[in-house]
């Protein structure tokens, strides 16, 4: 992916940035590598720095949002830029083990955007670009879990970003990503939606489960969680169809304090929702190799217009 900005600082004539990523896909814990091209404008400038930063959108307590930078590097110091000259800066930026995941087997999932924003301070004057689309994909131990959804009959049904922590787990970033489906059929009774956290280092993963149950007579409503804590290597080995089918049956037969046990976050408010297929289902067309059949959720066309313009 490449973006053009005229630094609007100097006006027309000014040095004009583009970035340059080898691959826009990359998954959590891996590098982002490229480089960051300058053309000198119309006169001689002196660079104060080249930084790039990783930025999303979060959900707020207060339901609204707003772009976070989660991750910042400074690629380039100050040095000379003379009139029309070609200026090139490798860089390999790691992605946090922590980052979001926007793309599933193939498919955008609907709600997340990512974003590698290059800034370019001269004459103390900071131009932050256009944010470049970055989509990340799932590790194999998180593909795992999100194959077991998908086996288990569940559909895809929005993804956000929610500001805060989670309760009983190492966490780096402020914020944790929520996964939200829709039940099958023969679960739709009990629970209204399930939810999918990971929260991922490179040693492994916490899988944290937040289950909204309808009321029923001899059933408490309210929300149930669940964690597990897997190394990598497990993660890709272990049975997880069973795992989250014998959780679901906990949940589903309870009649105790939803939340007792398993130290999690608080409940969040509800957020719009958009239905999709199942993720196994995409995993099935991935093996079979059938391109294009399956969609988790609409492919955002513009990620500018995600994020609002609110940091220009």
């Amino acid at each position: 992916m490449v973006f053009k900005k005229m630094l609007r600082a100097l006006g027309v004539g000014g040095p004009s940035v583009d970035t340059v990523l080898t691959d826009s896909r990359v998954h959590p814990g891996g590098v982002l590598t490229g480089e960051v091209r300058l053309t000198g404008g119309e006169a001689h400038a002196d660079i104060d720095y080249v930084a790039l930063s990783l930025v999303t959108r979060v959900e707020r307590s207060d339901d609204s949002s707003a772009p976070v930078e989660f991750d910042r590097a400074v690629v380039a110091g100050r040095f000379a830029l003379p009139a029309g000259a070609h200026h090139s800066i490798p860089f390999q930026l790691p992605v946090p083990w922590e980052t979001p995941v926007t793309e599933v087997f193939g498919s955008h999932l609907h709600g997340m955007a990512l974003g590698l924003r290059t800034e370019l301070a001269v004459a103390k004057a900071v131009d932050k670009g256009d944010q470049d689309p970055v989509h990340v994909v799932p590790l194999g131990s998180q593909a795992a879990v999100l194959a077991a959804f998908g086996d288990l009959g569940f559909r895809f049904k929005s993804a956000d970003l929610e500001a805060g922590r989670i309760h009983g787990v190492h966490q780096q970033l402020p914020f944790f990503q929520e996964i939200e489906f829709y039940p099958p059929p023969h679960l739709a009774g009990g629970l209204s939606q399930v939810e999918l956290t990971f929260v991922t280092d490179p040693h492994g993963l916490a899988v944290v489960l937040e289950a909204d149950r309808r009321s029923g007579l001899f059933r408490q409503g309210g929300d149930a969680y669940g964690r597990f804590h897997v190394s990598h290597h497990d993660a890709e080995r272990t049975d997880w169809r069973g795992r989250i089918e014998q959780w679901l049956h906990q949940v589903s037969s309870t009649r105790h304090n939803p939340g007792h046990g398993h130290g999690f976050h608080g409940g969040h408010g509800g957020h719009g929702g958009h239905e999709g297929p199942g993720v196994g289902g995409v995993v099935a067309g991935a093996a079979a190799g059938i391109v294009g059949g399956m969609v988790l959720g609409e492919v955002f066309e513009g990620i500018g217009d995600f994020f609002g313009g609110d940091d220009d």
